[in-house]
């Protein structure tokens, strides 16, 4: 049987990761995999989800099934973190939320139910967007299509291309938007933005598909939700992939969440019986550890309130690596080219180098990034900004 297989080229980001971690110099930095680093390079358990679990693990009695939707508590949580206690389709109760292994879980949940509801439908996703969303959703068997969305040598949203591109796209297809801190850009739509494409997938009759993965990492934890809550109130239909990797630092636990709006309670009711259908042929159950974290984090307001003040702490962090290498670049080149990290929102952003020069940063300089040039500014420390500044420019403007 195995004899007809080939091995198949490594994942990128992980090639990266193996191509870091075999990297023997003293003086090396790690912009490629995307989780949170502290300033001492660690990758914390946050101190609300370490108080969480030992109470949890105090309180347990039994390691039982907790259902295909996943654990209750949780679901209902989550429903209102992202979506708030006022959203119409919560009034209405067209919203059911089911937990998933991930975000990357949530995604492909949501893309299954897609194929089962409408086989024939197309996803459209950005250009760029995260390396990860054309497997997991194109491997359920829907058709992907991209569209215009940011032009990394300008550092500027293709906002009217991303429009008449749309014009392509038939009623019911499905488009994929990043809820905020665009992966890989770090660049997002505005308030206006978003109103105008709502009010164009309104009319063309398509499905927004958002993902949150980031919530809390650009402004705070009501505003990043802001544009999600609109999109979904706006129109009657809706799928959203929650993650909570970054934001409760709960990666190896795979704690996600997919959200469904249906047009009516009996169509959101449909929807749900699908999706929980559709985990029971894939994965039976979820795991219930990092969701038990999750929800006993949600509950206790001692804990939201640890959490808030951690949260705060990783995005000013961000933030200040996001200015502190802009300022390194403006006084290394004496120019504003690289102004644009300060705009932008998230973990990440788009350099716009050519692959040569991503290459001569990792062979030369011993900086590791993605061949698209996507940088982690967690991975950036206060004592490693300026080698790496240095870097930027030499392999920009070194002879190839």
């Amino acid at each position: 049987m195995f004899e007809q297989l080939v091995r198949l080229p490594d994942d990128p980001i992980l090639g990266v990761m193996a191509r870091y971690r075999d990297d023997p110099a003293a003086q090396k930095i790690d912009l490629g995999v995307g989780v949170y680093r502290d300033v001492a390079g660690n990758t914390p358990v946050l101190q609300c989800v370490r108080q969480a679990e030992r109470e949890i693990l105090a309180a347990q009695d039994s390691k039982s099934y907790v259902g295909p939707a996943g654990r209750a508590a949780f679901n209902d949580a989550v429903t209102g973190l992202v979506l708030g206690p006022q959203h119409p389709a919560v009034r209405d109760r067209r919203v059911r939320t089911i937990q998933a292994p991930g975000g990357c879980g949530a995604l492909r949940l949501g893309a299954e139910l897609v194929r089962a509801a409408a086989p024939g439908a197309t996803v459209w996703v950005s250009d760029p967007t995260w390396a990860n969303h054309l497997p997991l959703l194109g491997n359920s068997g829907l058709r992907i299509e991209r569209y215009p969305y940011y032009d990394p040598a300008a550092h500027e949203l293709r906002f009217e291309a991303m429009l008449e591109r749309l014009l392509h796209a038939k009623p019911g297809d499905v488009v994929l938007i990043h809820a905020c801190c665009h992966n890989p850009t770090g660049a997002d739509l505005d308030r206006g933005q978003w109103l105008r494409l709502s009010e164009e997938l309104a009319r063309l009759r398509l499905v927004p598909f958002l993902d949150l993965a980031y919530q809390g990492f650009a402004e705070n934890f009501d505003d990043d939700a802001a544009e999600l809550r609109l999109m979904t109130g706006r129109l009657p239909e809706s799928l959203s992939a929650i993650s909570f990797s970054k934001n409760l630092g709960l990666y190896r636990e795979r704690v996600g969440a997919l959200i469904v709006v249906g047009e009516s309670v009996s169509r959101a009711e449909a929807a749900q019986s699908h999706v929980v259908q559709i985990a029971r042929g894939i994965y039976s159950m979820p795991p219930d550890h990092g969701a038990a974290i999750a929800a006993h984090v949600f509950a206790d307001s001692r804990l939201t309130e640890t959490w808030h003040a951690e949260l705060a702490l990783m995005r000013t962090r961000i933030r200040d690596m996001r200015a502190l290498l802009a300022a390194q670049l403006r006084e290394a080149t004496r120019d504003d080219s690289f102004d644009y990290l300060r705009r932008q929102r998230g973990m990440f952003s788009l350099l716009g180098i050519p692959g040569d020069a991503v290459l001569r940063l990792s062979s030369r300089h011993h900086v590791y990034m993605t061949s698209d040039s996507r940088i982690n500014l967690a991975g950036i420390m206060p004592d490693n900004v300026a080698y790496l500044a240095e870097s930027i420019l030499a392999a920009t403007r070194a002879p190839a």
